[in-house]
């Protein structure tokens, strides 16, 4: 687990902010157009989820409420992410604003005391960091300020890119309930919560909390995942990490972890592909091709938009002698074409595993971790247990970035549609052939511990 601050300040780093604070009206209005018009020329398929009427709508009623002649950084953003929302795309998002938190939070700034989870279309304390130890972990919290939390969640939804409400809230467990708190309304220093305890209503006084001391310097990241290889009983337990960083390191790993399972002489394998935020195919099939029995793809179909946008990030951003950046730049602005997708060799026989084969999902397994399970899934090549993915393992995703030209804020847009290995563009989540819940409000691992349970009983 990690601190989220130094997380965050990677966000920072890909965030290209002007460096003043506020913007003039007309410089608002002229990156909303642009914001308007950018998403449909490069999104793959901006209408998948909504319709052009309901984005329209969205961007008149955003344009006739900037009144003020000046708007902050924070301001901005929440008002060009209301655009981005109504998209209902995961992939398409500005970034939480990360540059004015970490102003708010080391100029001493506070918080709302409690992180909550969402379970069955409820609401759960999850962590009391608040003074009033009253405020137990687990009680259901039903309102705040005299708001119930389905209100207040409605209230977050704008701010959050995702194609489900199901989705959505696992987001907010994902960045954390007080911080899209402090988003929408700002600071506050008391809060009235309700909860029910012992099916009575209960009602409780909290203090804000210093964002710094108090939260920050004092929590960890549910989505962080580490790469580690462990044994229990005959069963080898290996969590690759996210799809991304140093790959010749990542690879290096995935191969000493075999070679220790096979020295072990584990009949069963459990790939823990939970809390992990994704990446990219290349660190993904490196795992597969070392449980795979034949080659295989990543998807059964992969797309891409191009755009006059796209051509200029690819030309400043990426090496354009690779046969993808001449794809993307040969092909007509607008053009949908399919990439080349070669099939991915499995690994030589004596460095495979032959045992049988878990992956573990949860609703907080993103982007490529949801893909891989769908991956080996589809090719039947292990067991997914745990609880139906927040991310479509079929999606519009392969993301890139533009700037706003007046405020500088970065745009995340989805130019690409993948559709998983089966198939299947079914709008729903990877689901899982053992479903087992996820109960964030503990610490008990209710997934690995009834996967390994059930391992028991079965030999």
């Amino acid at each position: 687990m990690k601190s989220f601050l130094p997380f965050i300040f990677l966000f920072i780093s890909s965030i290209t902010v002007f460096g003043q604070t506020k913007f003039s009206k007309k410089d608002i209005l002229e990156d909303l157009e642009t914001l308007r018009s950018s998403l449909e020329e490069t999104h793959f398929n901006l209408y998948a989820y909504t319709s052009q009427q309901s984005f329209e709508k969205t961007y008149h009623g955003i344009k006739k409420d900037i009144q003020q002649d000046s708007l902050s950084l924070l301001e901005s953003t929440n008002l060009f992410q209301q655009l981005i929302s109504v998209v209902n795309n995961g992939h398409t998002f500005i970034d939480f604003p990360a540059q004015s938190y970490i102003g708010y939070v080391q100029s001493g700034g506070t918080i709302f005391p409690l992180e909550i989870v969402f379970e069955n279309n409820r609401a759960y304390i999850r962590k009391n960091w608040s003074s009033n130890q009253e405020v137990e972990a687990g009680l259901e919290i039903l309102s705040i300020n005299g708001k119930s939390i389905d209100t207040i969640a409605s209230l977050m939804y704008p701010q959050i890119s995702a194609e489900r409400p199901y989705f959505k809230n696992a987001k907010i467990e994902f960045y954390s309930f007080p911080r899209y708190y402090w988003q929408v309304f700002g600071e506050q220093n008391a809060f009235t919560i309700e909860v029910k305890k012992n099916e009575k209503m209960h009602s409780y006084q909290l203090e804000s909390i210093k964002a710094l001391e108090d939260f920050e310097a004092k929590r960890s990241e549910i989505f962080w995942s580490e790469r580690q290889l462990k044994f229990i009983d005959k069963s080898a337990y290996l969590n690759p990490g996210a799809f991304s960083g140093d790959e010749e390191q990542y690879r290096s790993f995935i191969d000493s972890s075999f070679i220790e399972i096979k020295k072990a002489g584990s009949k069963n394998l459990i790939i823990d592909l939970r809390n992990n935020t994704g990446g990219n195919d290349s660190f993904s099939d490196y795992l597969v091709s070392h449980i795979a029995n034949e080659p295989f793809k990543w998807c059964s179909s992969f797309m891409v938009k191009t755009s006059k946008t796209l051509k200029e990030f690819t030309l400043k951003n990426s090496d354009t002698t690779t046969t993808y950046s001449k794809a993307i730049l040969s092909h007509k602005d607008g053009e949908i074409y399919a990439p080349k997708l070669p099939f991915y060799e499995p690994q030589e026989k004596e460095k495979r595993f032959g045992g049988k084969v878990y992956v573990l999902v949860n609703r907080q397994s993103y982007s490529q971790s949801a893909v891989t399970a769908a991956q080996i899934q589809d090719y039947n090549w292990g067991t997914i247990v745990g609880e139906e993915t927040g991310e479509y393992p079929s999606l519009y995703a392969s993301i890139f970035q533009f700037p706003l030209p007046n405020t500088g804020i970065t745009v995340n847009v989805s130019k690409g549609h993948i559709v998983r290995v089966n198939g299947s563009e079914k709008e729903e989540g990877v689901i899982p052939d053992i479903v087992i819940t996820d109960h964030l409000i503990d610490d008990t691992d209710e997934i690995l511990e009834g996967l390994v349970e059930r391992i028991h009983k079965a030999e």
